[in-house]
Formats: C-alpha cells, structure tokens, sequence
C-alpha cells in the first residue's frame, strides 16, 4: 500500500531564508522596513513566502525582542459594549483611533466592568500586550486605575480622575460650563431645578442623592456639574440646598426617564430638570410627552455633550468636543511634551440654547 503522504510542514522566517539564501534579516525587512530592499528582492521574498504558505514574522516573537507591543490600551468605566452604544464615548474612541492609526499603533479595549477582587483587575490589566494606556473617565478608586498605575507605562487620563501623579490630562471645565448652562435656566426665571446625574460612585446608587453622598463621590466629573448647578443658584442668592438631585447607576434614556418621574414626584414645584449628559436628558424628555407635559412651556430640560441625537432633537445643551479629546489623548502619548512632564488641557466648550428650554411658568415661580 502506499503511504499515507506527509503534510507539508509550515515555512518558518529561517526556512524562508535558507531557501532563498538570503539572511532572516532580509526576509524579516521586507515585512517591517520594506525601504531596506529593492523592489525586485521584496517581491521575491513576498512571493516565496505565499507559495510556502509562511505569514510573516510572529508578531509575539517581535514584541518580545524588541520590548514594544506596538498597541496602546484603553480602560473604559463600563461594559465593552458601553463605547459602541454611548454616543459621547463612540466619538471618544472616533478619536483615539484616529491618532494611533496616525501613528501606526494598534489600540487595544480594557472594559472595566465588575470585579471580584483587586487581584482580578491586577490580571486583567497586567496581561494586556500595550506601550501605554488612555484611561477613559474612571473612578477615583477604581481598582484597574490602580493596576494600569502599577505597570509605569506612559499614561493619559480623559476627564477623571484628576491629578494623578506622572499622567497627562485631556478635559474641559465641567463646573464652569455648567454653571453657565444654570446661569441661562435662572435668567429666565427657574427658581425650583431638579438634577438627573449619572452615577456618584462605584457602588449602586438610584435615587435622591443626599447631603453625604454629594460631599463624597467617587466621579469627579459628576460632582463638578453638580457643583456648577450650585454655584450658580448661590450667585443669584438662592439655596443651593434645596436643590432635587437624583442619581441613576446605568446611564440609559430608561434611567434619565424614571429620574425625571422621581425628582418631579419629591418637588413638584420644579420647572427645570437639569441633566449632567445628554442620554438622560433625552430620557426625560421622552417621559415629558408621555405624560402629557409641555415642554419648555410647563418644564424646561437640558442636556450635557452635544451628542447628535440631542442636536436633532433641539435639546439646550453644552457641547464639549468629544472626538477632539480622544485625538488629543493619543497626541499627548505618542508626541510627549520635551520636558518630559505631565501635560494638562483643557479643552472649550460651547452653550447651545434650543427648544427645550424656556421662561418658567408663572406657577411655577
């Protein structure tokens, strides 16, 4: 009987090499420096290569001798599904890509979702193959933040935290930029304002936030345009302990909705519902026409992003430059200063009045 025949085994680069009887640096070139050979002796290799069935050098191989994984990470707050359905972090991402494919660096996502324990955030974070990290609005205390600060890789925070030692900072001024937003919604007359917030910590948390939880959140960002809310009910000599602030954990048009329903069930009396992102303002506004309630006419609702969907929808809004951050985060990793220090900006914002805000009822006031 014949012999069952052997399968071909696979070219490696060295195999490649000695058929062609050229060097493994040759072979190597005309993957990863192909302006090292002349054309003829690159399709050469190339061809050689595809009739061997050989893929190219292994890129694990490389990294390992050259120390460089050619990638920089990304660690989101949520879910990984969150970056491809949050509008303002889609835009976000848009960026970032956009300045590693400039750069010719692959990005790698590091969702930071539920944790058992440090140790397990430790792993997630230590096994990921990057040069250098974007982290993407997390937590004060988020246990993967502490991780990816123990790898003392170059690193660029988006919005929160803030301060951290050694690391570049790419975000707006959220209490000023909500302050303005305030400052609009009391000139024309709005005494009793709500707040819709996403969440103030890592913990879950739905429903009226109290003194305590507002002194200590984890999320800088949140606690800053809710202070901007305060600051301004201050300068026009109200309260700003009578503000209604409701927190929702998942950040949904389905949590913005039920947030509008409590915080008008606790007061009333308010005529504005002031929302720290546009989803939960789109939210509110949604359960607004359900119910059956004018809008601004008997309520007036505003957002925070500038998200297109709110622009569509005529939402008062503060636009913030979103994919301008993500390219931004990228520049600062990949063209440090020449100082080598860390790099704060600060990037503008813009109010954008729409049809959903207007002068407070008389009833109201």
């Amino acid at each position: 009987m014949p012999r069952p025949r052997q399968p071909r085994r696979q070219a490696t680069l060295a195999s490649l090499a000695a058929e062609l009887n050229i060097s493994r640096t040759t072979v190597s070139n005309a993957y990863n420096r192909p302006d090292q050979l002349s054309a003829e002796l690159r399709d050469r290799v190339l061809q050689a290569a595809k009739r061997r069935g050989y893929p190219g050098p292994d890129p694990v191989a490389r990294s390992l001798r050259t120390r460089k994984a050619g990638a920089v990470g990304l660690l989101l707050t949520e879910a990984l599904s969150y970056s491809f359905r949050d509008p303002a972090a889609m835009h976000f991402l848009a960026g970032l890509a956009e300045s590693c494919e400039t750069a010719g660096q692959g990005l790698l996502l590091i969702p930071a979702g539920p944790v058992h324990s440090e140790e397990d955030a430790a792993a997630v974070v230590h096994q990921a193959g990057v040069d250098a990290f974007v982290v993407y609005s997390v937590a004060d205390d988020d246990p993967y933040l502490a991780a990816v600060r123990e790898r003392n890789l170059p690193m660029v925070i988006c919005d929160q935290p803030r301060e951290i030692p050694g690391a570049s900072l790419v975000g707006i001024d959220d209490r000023g930029a909500m302050r303005e937003l305030a400052d609009h919604l009391i000139g024309l007359g709005h005494r009793d304002i709500g707040v819709l917030s996403m969440r103030l910590g890592r913990d879950r948390s739905d429903g009226i936030a109290d003194p305590e939880r507002l002194r200590s959140p984890n999320f800088h960002v949140q606690r800053e345009r809710i202070e901007g809310v305060r600051d301004a009910l201050s300068a026009a000599g109200l309260d700003p302990g009578t503000l209604t602030v409701v927190e929702r954990f998942e950040h949904t048009g389905k949590s913005g909705c039920s947030a509008a329903a409590e915080a008008l069930e606790v007061n009333p009396r308010i005529t504005a519902l002031i929302c720290t992102t546009d989803v939960l303002a789109l939210g509110a506004l949604d359960w607004a026409r359900r119910r059956g309630i004018d809008v601004p006419g008997r309520l007036s609702v505003t957002g925070f992003d500038g998200v297109d969907d709110a622009l569509r929808e005529g939402l008062t809004t503060v636009r913030q430059p979103q994919e301008e951050k993500g390219r931004r985060a990228g520049a600062l990793l990949m063209r440090p200063s020449r100082s080598g220090g860390a790099t704060v900006e600060m990037l503008e914002t813009e109010l954008l009045p729409g049809s959903t805000s207007g002068p407070a009822p008389v009833s109201g006031r």
